[in-house]
């Protein structure tokens, strides 16, 4: 089985920082794209940022310039470093990643959530 798992959501003040991390874990042969979303409530989920196992990343235009991701492929590992937060940020966090597995079949993998809250 492969899986991945979120950490590193909380509370925080507005302008403040928050590094999310999500890691990946099972039967990996490999992981294509990897990406973070969210969703807020009331709305619907949505594409925060997301990167291929080439390096090539993709922000949504309401994070470009605030937020980065990367990866450490020897640790299966995908980051969200988020500066300058504000409170329409505030939404649960998830991560996605495409695991191929060593039969070579995709997985569309989605961890828990992370909740991220955005508060004076």
């Amino acid at each position: 089985q492969v899986r991945v798992v979120e950490s590193g959501g909380g509370l925080v003040q507005p302008g403040g920082s928050l590094r999310l991390s999500c890691a990946a874990s099972g039967n990996i042969f490999s992981i294509n794209t990897m990406g973070w979303y969210r969703q807020a409530p009331g709305k619907q989920r949505e594409l925060v940022a997301d990167i291929t196992s080439g390096g090539t990343t993709n922000y949504a235009d309401s994070v470009k310039g605030r937020f980065t991701i990367s990866r450490d492929n020897s640790k299966n590992t995908v980051y969200l470093q988020m500066n300058t937060l504000n409170p329409e940020d505030t939404a649960v966090y998830y991560c996605n990643a495409v695991i191929v597995g060593y039969g070579r079949s995709e997985y569309d993998t989605w961890g828990q959530g992370t909740q991220v809250t955005v508060s004076s």
